[in-house]
Protein backbone atom coordinates (compact mmCIF):
# COMPACT_ATOMS: atom_id res chain seq x y z
CA UNK A 1 0.00 0.00 0.00
CA UNK A 2 1.41 3.36 -1.01
CA UNK A 3 -0.28 5.43 1.73
CA UNK A 4 0.56 4.87 5.39
CA UNK A 5 0.21 6.55 8.75
CA UNK A 6 3.18 6.16 11.08
CA UNK A 7 3.07 6.80 14.83
CA UNK A 8 6.45 7.55 16.38
CA UNK A 9 7.96 9.17 19.45
CA UNK A 10 9.94 12.36 18.95
CA UNK A 11 13.04 13.43 20.89
CA UNK A 12 10.86 15.13 23.52
CA UNK A 13 9.01 11.86 24.15
CA UNK A 14 5.78 12.98 22.50
CA UNK A 15 3.81 10.86 20.04
CA UNK A 16 3.51 12.18 16.50
CA UNK A 17 1.89 10.94 13.31
CA UNK A 18 3.45 11.03 9.87
CA UNK A 19 1.48 10.49 6.68
CA UNK A 20 3.60 8.88 3.99
CA UNK A 21 3.10 8.23 0.29
CA UNK A 22 5.62 5.81 -1.24
CA UNK A 23 7.89 6.34 1.79
CA UNK A 24 7.88 10.14 1.28
CA UNK A 25 6.62 12.12 4.28
CA UNK A 26 3.72 14.28 3.12
CA UNK A 27 2.93 15.80 6.53
CA UNK A 28 3.32 15.24 10.26
CA UNK A 29 1.21 16.28 13.22
CA UNK A 30 1.84 18.17 16.41
CA UNK A 31 3.12 16.19 19.40
CA UNK A 32 0.67 14.34 21.65
CA UNK A 33 1.21 13.25 25.25
CA UNK A 34 -0.38 9.83 24.70
CA UNK A 35 -0.38 7.26 21.92
CA UNK A 36 -4.18 7.12 22.04
CA UNK A 37 -4.32 10.84 21.21
CA UNK A 38 -2.13 10.22 18.16
CA UNK A 39 -4.44 7.37 17.14
CA UNK A 40 -7.42 9.71 17.55
CA UNK A 41 -5.71 12.21 15.25
CA UNK A 42 -5.42 9.53 12.57
CA UNK A 43 -9.11 8.69 12.88
CA UNK A 44 -10.03 12.38 12.69
CA UNK A 45 -7.96 12.84 9.52
CA UNK A 46 -9.57 9.77 7.93
CA UNK A 47 -13.06 10.94 8.87
CA UNK A 48 -12.78 14.66 8.11
CA UNK A 49 -10.05 14.83 5.48
CA UNK A 50 -11.84 13.69 2.30
CA UNK A 51 -14.18 16.68 2.33
CA UNK A 52 -11.61 19.28 3.34
CA UNK A 53 -11.51 22.47 1.32
CA UNK A 54 -8.31 23.70 -0.35
CA UNK A 55 -7.20 27.17 0.74
CA UNK A 56 -4.81 28.80 -1.72
CA UNK A 57 -2.94 31.70 -0.12
CA UNK A 58 -0.43 32.17 -2.92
Amino acid sequence: MAHTFEIYKDKAGEFRVRFKYNSEIMFSTEGYASKSSAENAIESIKKNGPGAAVEDNS
